[in-house]
């Protein structure tokens, strides 16, 4: 099969590769679309995974193309989505049900072979049917819009309150239309791009404000997402909450990051909480954020197709994740179809 292979950081080639065999107790998954995560650039770009080489790639959906023994309720032609973490049930966080916080549980595309790839081995726990006739594309991106639900989960966001997100990635678009749905009243979004900004527009956002211009002007909000991971985003995320307000922490830094003074006092004297919010999972797993990201995928609710600035082959991904270190486009999310 063509697979996506990572020998090192920015060494990346497609090439043949050994079709898996079926496992038992899994189903051999035939990948129509994967795609690019946020956390993949600095991966294959910079940082290197657990383990390499190393086909990368987690955010996916296939037909069911073989099934093991020991694998029943599921027929050939299915379309499954993957949640890509496969927990470590013996954990006693997963047994108090918070699935992403035990130590060691295995991955797709980080710390075993994903789907950058045609087929890809899928064990039944992570085996998720989807509703008949649902795009593949839309059911790949079942887990980011369970990553931007399961971070508004953490916060007490009620219907009327206003909301906001630092960056405006597919999580963070995500994140804008959930907070819609949920009645938000005011969506604040901030991004660096203007080009992201329009589709935060679309998305659903009342106000929108480019990166470095004053924000005085914004409402101040009950509820900030930070998608983004930068220290001056990070920093901007807690001074934009309102007092007794909740500041949810979803984007990767890659460096350290520095709080500044007036960042650290209101934070302090206006009482916000501060959480991070790790995945998209819950019990049972993989989570009612799994649920809910389907059906409103499923019924167009949740809009994606607007988010999809490059749909390719899976040929062409050394050449996007070139253009991605030479920061030569601007890319929301970019789906493989191997």
């Amino acid at each position: 099969m063509k697979a996506a292979v990572m020998y090192k950081p920015g060494d990346i080639r497609v090439e043949d590769v050994p079709k898996p065999a079926v496992k038992a107790g899994h189903a051999l998954v035939r990948v129509a679309a994967c795609g690019v995560c946020g956390s993949d650039i600095p991966r294959m770009l910079s940082k290197g995974a657990h383990v390499m080489p190393l086909i990368c790639g987690h955010e996916f959906a296939g037909f069911i193309e073989e099934i093991g023994s020991g694998v029943e309720g599921y027929a050939i032609g299915e379309l499954v989505t993957v949640p890509p973490m496969i927990p470590d049930v013996t954990s006693d966080q997963y047994a108090r049900g918070f699935p992403s916080r035990s130590e060691q549980y295995d991955y797709f595309g980080s710390r075993r072979d994903g789907a950058y790839a045609e087929y890809v081995n899928v064990p039944l726990s992570n085996l998720i049917k989807v509703p008949k006739g649902m795009d593949p594309i839309a059911a790949s991106l079942v887990d980011p819009a369970a990553i931007a639900l399961h971070a508004i989960w953490k916060a007490d966001f009620k219907a009327g309150q206003s909301g906001a997100v630092v960056g405006c990635g597919p999580i963070g678009l995500f994140v804008i239309q959930w907070l819609r749905i949920m009645g938000a009243k005011d969506i604040v979004a901030i991004d660096i791009a203007e080009e992201k900004l329009a589709m935060a527009r679309q998305a659903g956002a009342t106000h929108t404000l480019l990166s470095g211009a004053s924000d005085v002007e914004l409402p101040r909000c009950q509820l900030v997402v930070e998608a983004a991971g930068h220290p001056s985003s990070i920093n901007q995320a807690v001074q934009l909450t309102k007092a007794g307000g909740h500041v949810v922490f979803i984007g990767i830094p890659t460096g350290e990051v520095p709080i500044s003074t007036a960042t650290f006092s209101h934070f302090l004297r206006q009482e916000i909480s501060l959480h991070g919010a790790w995945n998209s999972f819950s019990a049972p797993f993989p989570g009612d954020e799994w649920t809910a990201s389907i059906d409103k995928l499923a019924s167009g609710e949740l809009q994606w197709q607007f988010m999809i600035t490059h749909d390719l082959p899976l040929e062409e991904l050394p050449t996007m994740f070139k253009r991605y270190a030479d920061r030569s486009e601007v890319a929301a999310k970019v789906i493989f179809r191997p």
